[in-house]
């Protein structure tokens, strides 16, 4: 069963709220107003910040379908949006051969009709689920695929339907709810961005990220998860390849809860850097001497609060 979208800015919030996503107020208005207005929400920032989790979360707490479509390099139309069933378009022109059929006009009809049409998440999207509803379109990490592709998607954002040469244009009875996400690996072309309201998700601040663990990770300490949070907000001060995002920080503290920790140590530390930083070198940097000295002032720094 749908439920109806938001009608306020703090209903918003309580709507990530109930999907146990701790939002801010000004992420809560841009999405209040992408539902409000029925236009694509571009969400772009570092990995693991929370982008794609918010397309789930509405899908789950407003009981749509969610619709993905995982980007990479080399992602075309026939993947993205719809491809023809050549082997049952062949078997259909056999059989009307065996059985004496030479009107090709007819059989070319048929063979590219719906029947013969194989959807891909963007066409999709563009039909209601079981209850009528619009489905929850999330096109991630849009950034990955080659500057070619964004062409396709400015008819579906534009106008939300979908053009087959065959068939003709198919168009949603009801827009679906968009949400695009970005690493900004590259730049997105602003044809995109124009279609879109915008929003940066960027790193949380202290306060934020300890409210996300409690939600995310009940069984967690509250002094080491202040420690944790801590620890990670000085790791986003180094110069890192790649700084740990919130869902290192969770996956961080569920495996310090599944080796019952309840207080964070130079060892312990050293020993789960993996959970939290994804590349040799960073870990390299960090471990040892480092590490111990981040905690020491983290501590310290807890202590004298």
């Amino acid at each position: 069963m749908s439920n109806p979208l938001p009608g306020s800015i703090e209903d918003t919030v309580g709507l990530l709220s109930d999907g146990r996503y701790v939002a801010d107020r000004s992420l809560a208005t841009a999405l209040y107003l992408a539902l409000k207005l029925g236009r694509p929400l571009f969400l772009e920032g570092e990995a693991g910040v929370g982008k794609t989790e918010i397309a789930k979360v509405l899908s789950d707490t407003l009981g749509r379908r969610l619709i993905r479509l995982q980007c990479y390099e080399g992602l075309d139309v026939a993947s993205a949006v719809y491809e023809w069933n050549y082997s049952r378009q062949m078997i259909d022109i056999r059989i009307a051969e065996a059985a004496g059929d030479q009107d090709r006009d007819s059989l070319e009809k048929t063979i590219f009709s719906e029947e013969f049409l194989i959807k891909r998440p963007l066409l999709q999207a563009l039909e209601p689920d079981l209850s009528g509803e619009a489905p929850v379109l999330l096109i991630d990490e849009l950034d990955r695929t080659d500057e070619p592709f964004e062409a396709f998607l400015l008819e579906v954002l534009s106008d939300f339907q979908v053009t087959i040469p065959e068939i003709g244009t198919i168009t949603a009875e009801k827009p679906p709810i968009v949400i695009i996400t970005s690493n900004r690996t590259r730049e997105i072309h602003d044809a995109i961005k124009r279609r879109c309201f915008y929003y940066w998700v960027d790193y949380p601040d202290a306060k934020r990220e300890l409210e996300i663990l409690a939600v995310k990770c009940p069984d967690a300490p509250q002094d080491m998860s202040r420690q944790i949070v801590a620890f990670v907000q000085r790791l986003r001060e180094k110069d890192l390849f790649k700084l740990p995002g919130v869902a290192e920080t969770i996956d961080w503290t569920n495996a310090l809860v599944q080796l019952d920790r309840i207080d964070l140590d130079p060892q312990t530390v050293n020993d789960t850097l993996g959970t939290l930083l994804k590349y040799q070198d960073d870990i390299e940097k960090i471990k040892g001497s480092e590490a111990a000295n981040l905690l020491e002032q983290v501590k310290a720094d807890l202590a004298a609060r």
